[in-house]
């Protein structure tokens, strides 16, 4: 194509547009605290996370995030969360406010958000039976829609989507279900990779590697019907930038995260770097993003009494 833009260039514009937006979320962000106060003083568990995490400690951090997943997935394509026998282990086990099933009006989202939620049980059973013993009970999770002041609607808000004192549901619409599952599913493909150089075991390191995979499917999923549904309706593919904006403004001083509107003449489905390969994050950074704070705390956002676990504290940004 004559007026193609070449890589380089494209590199370049997707620099320069992201670096445009990220100093107004990082700003509002930090006037906002993300969340309107939910810090939590520094723990004393953080220094537990400076000695180097076991892989069982790895594999529970990960299960923490496989409830939330599994239970948002499972509330938008069914109304119920995961069964009892799914929930129980070391740690406080916790309350889901839970959601509501979402109703679809398009078939193809509603038949992918059930073939997420079955994927993510899955991953919750492997986990737990990989871990044996050992395994994390569920903690208390907010996948609550209704609530101005829940999770969800204070990560709508950090990114612009709402207002003060507004609540966003994700279960009210497809493309409200779509962006609230942007949300998370980039997160957990990144959470994965940055794991991956902890692990020592070569059986565990495969468990690992085949979720990474079946995440980064979801996540490519869920950017393309945003996409596709965002050339016809321009204001989703601008919200659908603005939560990886907020993103990005939680977890760090680095600019990795991208949305899904396009480079130049290219799509912009796969978030990647110069050599063509997935970020990473760590598990500080990952906690970040689910405990809605900037700052080491223990607890807040999506996790309201934190994780179970020995990997607790978010990273201090």
């Amino acid at each position: 194509m004559p007026d193609a833009m070449t890589l380089t260039d494209a590199f370049d514009a997707r620099v320069e547009r992201r670096s445009e937006r990220r100093e107004f979320f990082r700003a509002f962000a930090g006037a906002a605290t993300l969340a309107g106060g939910l810090a939590v003083a520094y723990s004393p568990a953080a220094k537990a996370q400076a000695a180097a995490p076991t892989d069982a400690d790895i594999l529970n951090f990960a299960l923490n995030l496989e409830y939330l997943e599994a239970q948002f997935y499972m509330y938008a394509a069914t109304g119920a969360g995961l069964p009892a026998n799914l929930l129980t282990g070391t740690g406080t086990q916790g309350a889901v406010i839970g959601g509501r099933k979402v109703n679809f009006t398009d078939p193809v989202v509603s038949q992918y958000a059930q073939e997420i939620a079955a994927d993510e049980v899955a991953h919750v059973t492997f986990l737990r039976t990989q871990l044996g013993t050992s395994a994390v009970a569920q903690p208390a999770i907010d996948v609550g829609g209704t609530d101005p002041n829940g999770a969800f609607s204070s990560a709508a808000r950090s990114a612009g989507l709402v207002g003060a004192g507004v609540a966003f549901d994700p279960y009210a619409s497809d493309e409200n279900f779509l962006l609230g599952a942007f949300i998370f599913e980039d997160v957990g493909v990144t959470a994965y990779k940055g794991a991956a150089p902890l692990i020592t075991s070569k059986v565990f390191l495969e468990a690992a590697a085949g979720i990474l995979a079946v995440e980064a499917y979801h996540a490519s999923l869920v950017r393309t019907v945003l996409y596709a549904k965002g050339i016809a309706t321009p204001s989703l593919r601008t919200s659908a930038d603005a939560i990886s904006d907020a993103r990005d403004s939680l977890d760090g001083a680095s600019d990795d995260d991208q949305g899904i509107s396009p480079i130049g003449a290219a799509s912009n489905i796969v978030p990647l770097d110069a050599n063509g390969l997935a970020f990473s994050r760590t598990t500080g950074q990952v906690l970040n993003i689910v405990y809605l704070n900037k700052m080491a705390v223990t607890r807040g956002g999506f996790f309201p009494a934190g994780v179970n676990g020995n990997i607790t504290t978010s990273a201090a940004n």
